[in-house]
């Protein structure tokens, strides 16, 4: 059996400025989109999609789940995603220039990948490896 990611989902409280982040700093591009909801994937990569989506908006959460995961949201603890580039020194460079929340300036980690880190709007981890 072969498996492909078709969509992964990231939490994003303000779908503007997460479609902002990902379409206009990272260069993805929007694939679809609904009332509380937006799809974006990188360019050349059709069938892969980051669906950004608003936690708060599913009923089937209760009102101190919502408060929990604004809670999480709001520590930058809830949700995260590893991308890769074949520059990592240019990506960086390019994401900070936007003024973009930096976590981590590339570094070597010890289990052996350079890589550097942001958050996004939402306060979703973006960490971008060197492959």
């Amino acid at each position: 059996m072969i498996l492909s990611i078709h969509a992964s989902f990231l939490p994003a409280d303000d779908l503007e400025a997460s479609l902002s982040f990902y379409r206009d700093i990272l260069g993805f591009e929007t694939r679809d989109e609904g009332p509380h909801r937006v799809a974006v994937g990188p360019p050349g990569q059709p069938r892969t999609s980051i669906v950004l989506h608003s936690p708060a908006a599913g009923p089937e959460l209760t009102d101190e789940e919502r408060a929990t995961v604004a809670e999480l949201m709001a520590k930058g603890t809830y949700g995260a995603i590893v991308l890769s580039t074949s520059d990592l020194i240019d990506t960086f460079d390019r994401i900070q220039a936007t003024g973009a929340d930096v976590v981590q300036e590339p570094m070597e980690q010890p289990y052996g990948v350079r890589d550097c880190a942001f958050r996004d709007p939402a306060g979703n981890l973006v960490r971008i490896e060197q492959r």
